[in-house]
């Protein structure tokens, strides 16, 4: 650390005059904002900001002895993001103490520029943040959480290994006209009381299409909790509203191995590996991800769902062998909406993708009915971040889908097909005795399906479930569902898989 940073030590950020907040006035103030015509937020113009490459932009380092609250008795501090690179529009962001706002003054003296290229005592004192980052007690040096760029925001459990992010809402996600991006433009940081475990956090949101009020408390932990109130004014109506938007990433698993996006040493990559449902009426749903030929938005139909999320259920490093970036320590993220959402669809949002660093993967609530312009819309949900299933079904869930080649092995095939392996694990087979005869009950919407069964593995506790799918000879996807139950009994053992397979080819296709 550098002298001049040490000299700074405890220096508070600047504060500005104070006025009355609290989640009331910022829904007042995202009201009026949607009534308003709408101002895009400009980025700053700054020669030596703009030009940041990477490298450049990673030498600007905020030094941790001038964190918000760190010369105070919270078992939280805010390291604030500097401007550059993919952020160069500013945000506000305030302080509030019983009740009262200040405003946070940007201060390039908490800053140390090293080699970036960029002269701190150069820049204006009201340039502004990128955002900010979250400290706990639990590791004064490893973040909990952040908020960056557009409405994204991470976060971990104390396994300290980020991943998939949330936003705070996504337009038009997934349509061929292209998606509206959402950005915070002002937080609100609650001073925490001394001792608390808790953190609220305010965020204004502002797009051409709508505004909202964002109120999260966040609790952290090995699994750490958010409880988020969403509040949103359309300035337009929205048709394509998603609510709860996740965002993450798959380029190849188990399942999904095809050679022109698998050719890496590694044996996959991946922050999540499914989308995880459970219904209204109480089916769990597993979704295994896939990195698809083309862009696919799937939906699934329900009314006030109890919950989703974006899993990554494989936590065995020799699964990925990666010591640098760690895919098996993962956050999960799991969203419980804490009232009834009423009709809508989940929908999955999955891109194509050749590069681990780009998000392909959004899963979201989509309301059935339009948001309509002029109207206040109330959203309350939990989100669980963490390695640990906050929520699993109780009789057996699906964990490993592995795909090859299809037919009968030291057997001729004369046509094309496709293996699909489902390993199954539980409390319902566990109470089973591992002779009892089992079914795997598969469906498709097209092709046929072949030597379809399920059976025992060694272990005794795992249940394996097979079959091959011949498609015909068309290249649109083919959705397939299966779930376990015994030979005797119509009773679901299992929680639903479903996949969509798309087939290659004809020409391409070999047996």
């Amino acid at each position: 650390m550098q002298t001049a940073a040490l000299a700074l030590c405890c220096l508070a950020p600047t504060r500005l005059s104070s006025e009355e907040f609290d989640y009331a006035t910022l829904k007042g103030k995202a009201k009026s904002l949607s009534q308003q015509g709408y101002v895009a937020r400009q980025p700053v113009d700054i020669p030596e900001i703009q030009a940041l490459d990477y490298d450049h932009y990673q030498h600007i380092d905020f030094q941790d002895e001038n964190a918000l609250w760190a010369g105070e008795k919270t078992n939280f501090r805010i390291q604030f993001f500097h401007l550059g690179l993919y952020f160069q529009k500013p945000v506000k962001i305030n302080e509030v103490v019983d009740g009262d706002a200040k405003p946070i003054n940007f201060d390039p003296d908490q800053f140390y520029y090293g080699r970036s290229g960029v002269d701190g005592d150069k820049l204006p004192k009201d340039l502004g943040y990128a955002g900010f980052r979250i400290n706990f007690k639990e590791d004064w040096d490893r973040d909990v959480s952040a908020f960056l760029g557009a409405s994204y925001f991470r976060a971990v459990g104390f396994d300290w290994q980020y991943g998939l992010s949330a936003r705070g809402l996504g337009l038009d996600t997934g349509m061929p006209t292209g998606e509206e991006f959402p950005d915070f433009t002002e937080f609100w940081l609650e001073r925490p009381e001394k001792g608390s475990d808790t953190l609220v956090i305010y965020a204004l949101l502002d797009s051409p299409s709508a505004t909202g009020a964002y109120r999260i408390v966040m609790t952290p932990g090995k699994t750490l909790v958010m409880d988020v109130n969403a509040t949103i004014y359309p300035r337009e109506d929205l048709e394509n509203a998603g609510i709860a938007p996740l965002t993450s990433m798959f380029q190849y698993g188990e399942n999904d191995r095809r050679k022109h996006v698998s050719d890496d040493w590694r044996p996959e990559i991946h922050d999540t590996d499914g989308l995880s449902v459970l219904t209204g009426s109480g089916e769990w749903i597993w979704r295994p991800l896939v990195n698809p030929p083309h862009p696919r938005l799937n939906s699934y139909l329900d009314e006030s769902p109890r919950g989703f999320g974006l899993l990554q259920r494989d936590r065995n490093f020799d699964h990925y062998q990666d010591d640098a970036v760690y895919y098996e320590r993962r956050p999960s993220l799991w969203v419980e909406p804490t009232e009834p959402w009423g009709p809508g669809e989940v929908k999955l949002f999955e891109l194509p993708t050749v590069d681990e660093t780009f998000d392909n993967i959004v899963a979201f609530w989509h309301p059935q009915d339009p948001l309509r312009a002029g109207e206040e819309y109330r959203y309350d949900y939990r989100l669980y971040w963490g390695t640990k299933e906050v929520l699993q079904p109780s009789n057996s869930r699906v964990v490993a889908t592995r795909t090859g080649k299809g037919g009968n092995i030291g057997q001729k095939q004369d046509y094309f097909s496709r293996r699909f392996v489902l390993d199954f694990e539980g409390p319902a087979l566990e109470s089973l005795g591992n002779d009892t005869p089992l079914k795997a009950v598969v469906t498709s919407d097209r092709g046929k399906i072949e030597n379809a069964y399920a059976r025992w593995m060694p272990d005794g506790e795992t249940v394996r479930a097979m079959f091959d799918l011949a498609p015909d000879e068309s290249t649109e996807p083919i959705n397939v569902r299966l779930y376990l139950r015994t030979e005797a009994e119509e009773q679901p053992l299992s929680e639903t898989w479903i996949y969509q397979y798309t087939p290659p080819p004809v020409s391409e296709r070999s047996w």
